[in-house]
């Protein structure tokens, strides 16, 4: 698997920013994806050494509208710890907007 395709795009919540700021950065994976297909992918794509991945699949929450029922799709996350020092590009434009 190509780390484009591991990598699907960064979860940008208030959550995932607290955690930026302690060096973890948080990404929705492709379901099937491993820690060491994640961990390559992350060092290949931003050039920062992974200390620590933890994955967790979400599950579906139900979910209405009007009479009709569903829920929203299962899917992977991936918390990446990166060595000290180094951050990711893509979460240092929020510092900016929240100022």
């Amino acid at each position: 698997m190509e780390p484009s395709q591991v990598l699907i795009r960064p979860v940008i919540s208030e959550k995932s920013y607290a955690l930026s700021a302690a060096g973890k950065y948080t990404f929705r994976v492709h379901p099937d994806a491993h820690r060491t297909q994640i961990r390559q992918a992350v060092e290949r794509i931003y050039s920062v050494h992974v200390r620590k991945v933890h994955t967790i699949n979400v599950k579906a929450k139900p979910k209405r509208r009007g009479i009709t029922r569903g829920q929203t799709r299962t899917w992977k996350k991936a918390i990446v710890q990166v060595g000290a020092g180094e951050s990711i590009p893509v979460f240092q434009g929020l510092e900016s907007e929240q100022g």
